[in-house]
């Protein structure tokens, strides 16, 4: 391969460019890397990995990054004046690079999408929550959740695809898909607020200089239709290349291999979404309150009163939301981070308005409960209530809430059908 002087500097940038953005320099990668406690969470982060200068914040470090790129790429002239650099050589590894680096960050999305853990079905209380009480990306994401072959195969593309980029003579076909999926996933990520699309740009940018590399011959093949001749070459590479090559595709196999068993693993124990705690033993569904009073003064049902609760859902897990016409400081959070506490999972109520999500702990022994709201702005908020079931379909809850005002609460079970299980392809009474 020849380059003209115009293309030596133009590689010279992108080299720098892209090893700062994809070679761990920053020292909290191993900081990371070091303290791995066994959680499928800590390998998937290492993934996610992009450099930070000076406290900076999304497409700001692209700046930094550049512009130590452009300072680099000055000097670099300066400091081979005998003309040594093989620029073939230099353009290889970039590829080399950018294609471990892509397919470790895309098979990685892939992962949590062919297990869905990325968008897992929308619980109960979703179910039960006005469309309108929904911030953009959590409606993006129910609806990718509740089509979970859908999210499967989604995920299988990009496996597929990241697969694709571990050989040279498949690269470009990798890319081109990677282009065409993550370009959607940017403009998603844009037009729903999902954060992360400055994630989903990285690695559409890379997949974009990588795809370049054959855009000539496609476009005289496709367009022109002319007699074209696909681009073989390959360094020569011998010694400590040749075996550097092997090491990191070895350990990029390696990495992605132990990704993929511990992502399956989390599906099936423990969704890194969703609480880990069973909920209380025949519990699970919807309920009408029936009865409601506080400090002992009966409150009508009302869509307007604030403090009268409306009705109530008990999930699988131990997490119980409470719908009230009192308005809520909405949790704007992403959810997506690993916690060990169920408290701290708050997918479920991350970008929900309408209801209030608590986490509870439940003594059978002795019927009670604690509940401590999971919504980040209402740490404060908590019942210490006792229960007790009157048959399969009513349970009477009673006790104070964190202001010591008592309250007690009349529920009956709603055994609802829901066309999302059912299904609109057969009749069926509601």
């Amino acid at each position: 391969m020849s380059f003209n002087n115009n293309e030596k500097a133009a590689l010279r940038l992108l080299f720098i460019y892209f090893v700062i953005q994809v070679v761990p320099l920053d020292w909290k990668f191993y900081r990371d890397l070091f303290s791995i406690s066994g959680s499928f969470y800590d390998l998937f982060k290492l993934t996610t990995y992009a450099p930070q200068f000076f406290s900076l914040s999304g497409y700001a470090n692209w700046v930094a990054a550049f512009a130590i790129a452009i300072a680099g790429a000055l000097v670099w002239p300066l400091a081979d004046k005998n003309g040594k650099t093989d620029y073939s050589k230099l353009y290889y590894w970039l590829r080399v690079i950018l294609r471990y680096r892509l397919a470790i960050g895309i098979i990685a999305y892939g992962f949590i999408k062919l297990f869905p853990l990325q968008m897992p079905y929308p619980s109960l209380s979703n179910l039960h929550t006005n469309y309108g009480d929904f911030l953009p990306w959590k409606i993006y994401y129910h609806t990718l959740g509740v089509a979970q072959p859908y999210e499967v195969f989604l995920g299988a593309v990009e496996v597929l695809a990241g697969v694709l980029l571990l050989f040279r003579r498949t690269t470009t076909f990798g890319a081109g898909i990677i282009l065409g999926f993550t370009g959607n996933v940017v403009v998603a990520n844009l037009a729903y607020h999902a954060g992360q699309e400055v994630y989903s740009s990285y690695l559409t940018t890379i997949a974009v200089v990588l795809f370049v590399y054959d855009v000539p011959r496609l476009y005289r093949l496709l367009v022109l239709q002319k007699y074209t001749i696909a681009n073989k070459f390959q360094p020569v590479l011998s010694g400590n290349f040749a075996r550097t090559r092997q090491v990191l595709k070895g350990l990029t196999v390696l990495f992605i291999l132990a990704l993929g068993f511990s992502t399956y693993a989390n599906y099936t124990n423990h969704p890194y979404k969703i609480p880990q705690t069973a909920g209380l033993k025949g519990s699970y569904g919807y309920y009408n309150v029936r009865e409601f009073k506080l400090n002992n003064q009966t409150i009508p049902y009302s869509k307007t009163d604030t403090s009268r609760w409306q009705n109530v859902v008990f999930e699988k897990w131990a997490t119980i939301s409470i719908k009230t016409a009192k308005p809520i400081q909405l949790d704007t959070s992403f959810a997506d981070g690993f916690h060990q506490q169920d408290i701290d999972r708050n997918y479920e109520s991350a970008g929900v308005g309408g209801r209030r999500y608590f986490v509870y702990t439940a003594d059978t022994a002795n019927h009670q409960l604690e509940l401590r709201n999971k919504n980040r702005n209402y740490t404060t908020e908590k019942y210490t209530l006792t229960y007790n079931f009157l048959n399969d379909s009513t349970l009477v809850i009673k006790g104070v809430n964190e202001k010591k005002d008592s309250v007690y609460a009349l529920l009956d079970k709603i055994n609802r059908k829901y066309m999302l299980l059912e299904g609109r392809r057969k009749p069926i009474k509601l």
